[in-house]
């Protein structure tokens, strides 16, 4: 009986508590809606609201376009672009680098992207290999996506004529100094199902770059850089490299830009 009675008079007090800080206040709640929206089509909902989640978008990001300096001078690029919403894209992305002679290496993929997970998406798609040696055409199937520790991970499989298999493992990381001052550690490993002398790689590992770069934002979209890199082959195809006279490994300095827009 003392508890009902110590309850109710408490919840007397906040009721007139409340009622005394609205009188204070002047808060009069609104009145409920009067009328309910009518059907539209979804543009005009679109607009009105300000929003759209099926609205197509594209982006071109130059990751790199930079000048080596190793056992010989070399113009390199990565680039990608893409369109499409937030669940489907198309994405096209091109990787090589230039001597003075001729190209070295040249990767060109084309392919479907679709969002797996808020971090993961999943690419289905085509790529063309061409430099020196014959052209090479695949198939390939993989994951792309930010893993734990905020690491950026590609991860594909390619399948080409004559049972050719192929792997490729590319992963990156920004550390922030500042806001615009950002070191960028890069790994990328290759590899190979069969040897393939005419483009001088071999069966297993074929080769392992690892990449330092500095670089420096002046706007988000526009960044010069410098660092370094080790590019190491290995087995068969370090091989095949040096009875072509070509080196087995080297050290090469790096210069450039990164953009997009």
């Amino acid at each position: 009986m003392i508890r009902a009675a110590l309850l109710a008079v408490c919840l007397a007090c906040a009721g007139a508590t409340m009622a005394q800080a609205q009188g204070q206040t002047g808060h009069v709640p609104p009145d409920p809606p009067q009328s309910q929206m009518h059907a539209m089509p979804y543009r005009d909902m679109a607009d009105m609201m300000g929003m759209d989640d099926r609205r197509r978008f594209a982006k071109v990001m130059l990751d790199r376009l930079e000048w080596q300096r190793g056992e010989v001078s070399a113009f390199a690029w990565n680039a990608a672009a893409w369109y499409g919403g937030d669940v489907h894209k198309l994405w096209l992305e091109a990787e090589g680098d230039r001597t003075a002679e001729r190209t070295e290496e040249s990767r060109t993929e084309l392919a479907w992207d679709r969002i797996l997970t808020p971090w993961w998406s999943t690419r289905l798609g085509l790529r063309h290999d061409a430099g020196p040696g014959p052209a090479r055409d695949w198939v390939g199937a993989g994951i792309a996506g930010l893993a734990p520790g905020f690491f950026e991970v590609e991860a594909s499989l390619y399948l080409g004529d004559g049972g050719r298999g192929a792997l490729r493992l590319t992963t990156v990381r920004d550390l922030l100094f500042t806001q615009r001052l950002v070191l960028q550690p890069e790994l990328e490993l290759e590899a190979y199902g069969q040897s393939d002398p005419g483009r001088l790689t071999g069966a297993g590992v074929s080769n392992v770059k690892l990449g330092l770069r500095l670089r420096y934002e002046i706007r988000r979209e526009f960044a010069p850089f410098v660092g370094m890199r080790w590019v190491g082959h290995f087995g068969e195809t370090e091989q095949l490299r040096r009875a072509a006279g070509e080196t087995g490994d080297e050290w090469q300095w790096l210069a450039g830009i990164r953009a997009w827009f």
